[in-house]
C-alpha cells in the first residue's frame, strides 16, 4: 500500500505518466519522418523543417522555408544527409514539396484537421534554432484562425489555421503538427507571439493541394471576381436555412464571372456549388484548380428574394 502519497498526489502522478507516455509515442513514431532542411538563396543561407510523406522520397514543409531556393539539403534523425530538389511551392497556401533521391525512412500518417477540438493534445515535431530533432507538446488553443499570404500581387487567406500553444520557433517551419495518435494534422509555419503557434491544417483542401504540387508542381487556382463581408441572415432567412450569415458583396469586377452571371453589389451571397457561404474563407475554398471553367450554381439574397444565377470560375491570373 502506498502510504507515502495522498490519493490527489498519486492520481496527479498517473496522469502525468498518461501525458508522458502519448507525447513520448508520438515523438518516437513521427521523430524518424522529419527532416532539418539546409538552403542558400541569393539572400543567404536558411534553415527549417520537412515531413516525410511518400515512400518516394517525397517531403512536405513550408514554401516560405524554401522560398528563392531549388534545391538543399536534407538531415535525417538517423544520421543520413540527402539533397533534394524543390517539386513545387505554393506560397498562398505556404505549403511546397520537396524530393529527395533516396530515402530509408518511413512516411507520416497524414490526419485529418477539421476533427479537431480546442483542447486536444498535439505534438510538435521539428528543428527550432538548428536543434534537430526537438519535440515539444501543448494543447490546440485556437482553430478558425486565418493567416495573410502573398504571391506576387496576389493576396490570400490560408483558412483554418491552428493555433497551438506548444512551442515553436524559427527551424520549427515545416515541422509536424501531430494528434496523440501520431497523426500530422498540420505543418508548423509561423510564430505568432508568446505562447502562441500556428500551423497549416491537413485536410481535404491542403491535400488537394500537395497533390496539385506533386503532378503539376503548381496550384491553379479559379477566380470569381468577387469580394464581400460576412453579414448576419434576417432571422426568417436563419428559420429556412438553418444559416445565420452570409457573404454580402462589396465589389464585383467589371466583366469577371460573377459580372458576367448577374452577381450585384448589395447582394448577400447564401451559397454557392451547394454549400453554405457565410464569410469569404467559403467561397475561397471552393475555387481550386477543379473548379476552372465549370459551372458554379450561386444563391444569392437580393431584396429579400432567392436569386440563383450559375458562374463559370476562370483561372487565377498570377
Amino acid at each position: 500500500m502506498d502510504t507515502e502519497h495522498t490519493a490527489p498526489e498519486r492520481a496527479e502522478a498517473a496522469a502525468l505518466d498518461a501525458y508522458s507516455q502519448v507525447v513520448t509515442t508520438v515523438a518516437a513514431r513521427v521523430l524518424p519522418s522529419v527532416a532539418a532542411l539546409s538552403v542558400r538563396t541569393a539572400r543567404g543561407a536558411g534553415a527549417g523543417s520537412a515531413v516525410t510523406v511518400g515512400t518516394d522520397g517525397l517531403l512536405l514543409t513550408s514554401a516560405h522555408v524554401v522560398q528563392g531556393a531549388r534545391s538543399g539539403t536534407a538531415t535525417f534523425g538517423d544520421g543520413t544527409e540527402t539533397p533534394f530538389r524543390v517539386v513545387g511551392a505554393d506560397p498562398l497556401s505556404d505549403l511546397a514539396v520537396l524530393r529527395v533521391d533516396e530515402t530509408t525512412v518511413p512516411p507520416v500518417e497524414l490526419g485529418d484537421a477539421d476533427g479537431l477540438r480546442i483542447g486536444q493534445l498535439v505534438v510538435a515535431v521539428g528543428n527550432p534554432m538548428g536543434l534537430a530533432g526537438s519535440v515539444t507538446a501543448g494543447v490546440v488553443s485556437g482553430l478558425g484562425r486565418s493567416l495573410p499570404a502573398r504571391d506576387g500581387r496576389v493576396t490570400r487567406l490560408i483558412e483554418d489555421v491552428i493555433q497551438t500553444d506548444a512551442a515553436l520557433n524559427p527551424g520549427n517551419s515545416g515541422g509536424a503538427l501531430a494528434d496523440s495518435a501520431g497523426r500530422v494534422i498540420g505543418i508548423n509555419t509561423a510564430v505568432a507571439g508568446y505562447g502562441l503557434g500556428l500551423a497549416v491544417p491537413i485536410n481535404t483542401t491542403t491535400r488537394q493541394i500537395l497533390a496539385d504540387l506533386t503532378t503539376d508542381g503548381r496550384v491553379r487556382r479559379a477566380w470569381l471576381g468577387v469580394a464581400g463581408v460576412p453579414v448576419p441572415l434576417p432571422p426568417e432567412v436563419t428559420a429556412r436555412t438553418g444559416q445565420r450569415r452570409g457573404l454580402r458583396v462589396v465589389e464585383v469586377v467589371p466583366g469577371s464571372p460573377a459580372g458576367l452571371a448577374g452577381i450585384y453589389l448589395g447582394d448577400v451571397i447564401v451559397s454557392a456549388g451547394g454549400r453554405p457561404i457565410g464569410d469569404g474563407q467559403g467561397l475561397q475554398r471552393l475555387m481550386l484548380g477543379s473548379a476552372i471553367g465549370t459551372r458554379l450554381p450561386v444563391t444569392v439574397l437580393r431584396k429579400g428574394a432567392f436569386v440563383d444565377v450559375v458562374a463559370v470560375p476562370t483561372e487565377l491570373a498570377r
